[in-house]
């Protein structure tokens, strides 16, 4: 049995600059949502080889059990290798959703797995790019569940366990997730702007970009441009499906698309 990596300790901090980026992150891919999975195929066929970089901030994945699993995920590595074959860079930071995600499957990308923190250079500035659910702040609870997930050795742990253990911890996860979501309030789950504002300052950066709340908008946070990312559905029916990227126009500023 090979050697089991926390992919806690996978991510680098070390990202050479983006040159016409676009972003996405929070689309929650999974067997039960094929209308959002075809989108995505769609968005990599047609935009991605726009772009120089394809930067994924997290929750690719509605779960996401361990690399070992990767042949599950086939026509979504095959569309991302793709991407990297003809010379797109594929960056990936793992969400709270699919903070299992590693190096077994950055490498079958091609792509370059990210620290749940990295600053890069873009257009002349200096970008701060997380999941953003670090900075959830006032739900106490929840940041104490993403600590221990985010532990390489709990990490190291259920990666030792046998498949269906996990599919059914991560079944459990999901279930727990949405029963609390009713009883939060939506200020307790959102990013606590003064956190967001004390890291990039740390970072040195002026511009933040994160996804996980599922609010995409600009903000300004004295000289600190928040953004955020849209989160993709296009399963739930009713006349609700959305989708959406943020990428950068003419090199000077940045736009969310929708």
């Amino acid at each position: 049995m090979s050697e089991i990596t926390a992919p806690a300790l996978a991510g680098t901090t070390e990202v050479a600059p983006l040159v016409n980026p676009v972003f996405i992150s929070d689309l929650h891919l999974a067997p039960e949502h094929p209308k959002t999975l075809m989108q995505f195929l769609r968005f990599m066929k047609t935009q991605v080889p726009y772009y120089e970089e394809l930067v994924i901030l997290g929750d690719l994945f509605d779960y996401w059990i361990g690399d070992d699993t990767i042949d599950t995920a086939a026509p979504i590595v095959k569309a991302l290798a793709y991407a990297s074959s003809i010379g797109k860079r594929v960056l990936i930071t793992p969400g709270n959703r699919d903070v299992m995600l590693g190096p077994g499957f950055a490498a079958a990308c091609g792509a370059t797995l990210l620290a749940p923190e990295v600053t890069v250079e873009c257009m002349g500035r200096r970008f701060l790019l997380s999941h953003g659910d670090e900075w959830c702040t006032k739900d106490t609870e929840y940041q104490k569940f993403r600590a221990m997930t985010r532990d390489p050795q709990w990490q190291i742990g259920a990666l030792s366990l046998p498949l269906e253990k996990r599919m059914e911890i991560a079944r459990q996860a999901r279930s727990q997730s949405e029963g609390t979501k009713v009883k939060k309030t939506a200020e307790m789950m959102d990013v606590v702007d003064v956190e967001v504002y004390k890291a990039a300052k740390a970072a040195g950066a002026d511009v933040v970009i994160h996804g996980h709340t599922h609010k995409p908008a600009s903000h300004e946070l004295a000289e600190i441009e928040r953004w955020v990312l849209p989160d993709w559905d296009l399963d739930s029916g009713a006349g609700r499906d959305h989708w959406g990227y943020i990428r950068t126009v003419d090199g000077k500023r940045l736009q969310i698309i929708m």
